[in-house]
C-alpha cells in the first residue's frame, strides 16, 4: 500500500470536483479498491502501487480536459477513466472556453480578423464603436495565453478619466475610487475564468488590473499587456504606455475615437499614436464596424441614430 499525493493546480477545484463534490464521487466509484481525500487542490489516494499510477494518470487526463473547456461533465470522466478518449468539442474558430463550457469564438469577419491579426503582431489596434467585442475578445486572446503558458502574466489596464463624474467626488479610497473605470474588464475575466481560479491568479499578481498611471517606470515582460479605451489616452500617456512592451510580450490596445472624453484641449493619445505609428512592422490595426455590434440589436440601432445626429449636426454647422 503506498500513498500518492496528486496536485491539481491548473483548473479551479469547484469545477473539477463538481457541485457538492459530484465528480469527486464518481471518481471514488469508478476507483472502488482506492482510499481517498480531497483538500483544495491536493487528491491524497492510497492503494496498490499500480493502481494509483493509473489513477494518478487519469487525474491528469481529466485535469487537462478541464483546464481547456472549464467543465467536466459525468461522461467524460466515465469515458477516460475506462480508457476511452474524449469527446472533443469541435468548433472553428474557437479562442477559448470560458466558464461551464461556454465557448468564446470571432463571431464577425472583423472579429476573426481580430484574432489573425494579433496572432501575427507583437502590437494589435482594435478600433470600432461600443459593443463590437474588441475589449472581451482581447481578453480571450489574454487568457488563452495564460493557460496555453504562452505567458507569465495579464496586465489590464484602462485610463481613468471621468465622463460627468469627477473622481474626486466618488465615494471611498482610491482603489474604489478607480474600480468602476476598470469593471469592463473584470466582468469579462469573470466569463472566462472560474471565481476560485481568478481571485488566486489577482491574488497572486497573475492578472494585474490598473489603471493607466500606475504602468509609469515598469518593463512589461513575458505578459499579455491590454490597454482599453485608448482614446482617452493623452500623446504622452500612450507613448510611455506603448514603451512598456518587454521581451517575450504582445500588446493590444482598443478604442473607438467617435468617444473621447478628453477635456476639448487635449488631444487624443490614440489618433495620434494611429498616425506616427502607420505602416511599422510589427504592428497590426483591425477597425470594427456596425455590423460587427455583438451586444442587444437595439445597440446598432442606438449607434446608427447617434451618427445620423452627429452628420445633422455638422451639416447645420457647415450651412
Amino acid at each position: 500500500m503506498i500513498e500518492r499525493h496528486i496536485i491539481i493546480d491548473s483548473v479551479d477545484p469547484v469545477t473539477f470536483y463538481g457541485v457538492n463534490n459530484a465528480n469527486l464521487h464518481l471518481i471514488r466509484n469508478l476507483f472502488p479498491k482506492l482510499r481517498m481525500a480531497a483538500r483544495g487542490t491536493v487528491i491524497t489516494v492510497i492503494g496498490d502501487e499500480a493502481e494509483t499510477a493509473t489513477f494518478e494518470q487519469k487525474i491528469k487526463e481529466l485535469e487537462l480536459y478541464c483546464n481547456k473547456y472549464n467543465v467536466l461533465p459525468e461522461d467524460v470522466i466515465i469515458d477516460t477513466i475506462k480508457g476511452a478518449p474524449p469527446k472533443e468539442l469541435k468548433m472553428d474558430d474557437v479562442i477559448i472556453y470560458g466558464v461551464n463550457g461556454k465557448p468564446i469564438i470571432g463571431r464577425t469577419p472583423n472579429q476573426q480578423l481580430f484574432v489573425k491579426t494579433y496572432g501575427h503582431n507583437d502590437l494589435t489596434f482594435a478600433l470600432g464603436p461600443a459593443g463590437t467585442g474588441k475589449t472581451y475578445l482581447a481578453v480571450a486572446l489574454a487568457v488563452r495565453a495564460l493557460k496555453n503558458r504562452e505567458a507569465r502574466k495579464i496586465i489590464l489596464s484602462r485610463p481613468a478619466v471621468e465622463a460627468g463624474e469627477k473622481l474626486g467626488f466618488l465615494p471611498g479610497d482610491m482603489r474604489e475610487k478607480i474600480d468602476p473605470y476598470l469593471q469592463p474588464l473584470y466582468d469579462a475575466l469573470e466569463d472566462m475564468i472560474p471565481s476560485a481560479k481568478l481571485k488566486e491568479y489577482m491574488e497572486n499578481n497573475v492578472i494585474q488590473i490598473a489603471p493607466l498611471a500606475f504602468m509609469r517606470g515598469r518593463t512589461l515582460n513575458d505578459a499579455i499587456i491590454v490597454l482599453d479605451e485608448a482614446q482617452n489616452t493623452t500623446t504622452h500617456q500612450i507613448k510611455m504606455f506603448l514603451t512598456r512592451l518587454g521581451m517575450g510580450s504582445k500588446m493590444i490596445v482598443t478604442g473607438d475615437v467617435t468617444q473621447i472624453d478628453l477635456p476639448r484641449t487635449t488631444s487624443s493619445g490614440l489618433i495620434q499614436a494611429l498616425r506616427i505609428l502607420d505602416g511599422v512592422k510589427g504592428i497590426g490595426k483591425v477597425e470594427f464596424g456596425k455590423k460587427d455590434i455583438v451586444r442587444h440589436q437595439l445597440v446598432q440601432r442606438i449607434v446608427e441614430a447617434y451618427e445620423r445626429f452627429d452628420e445633422a449636426m455638422k451639416s447645420q454647422e457647415h450651412e
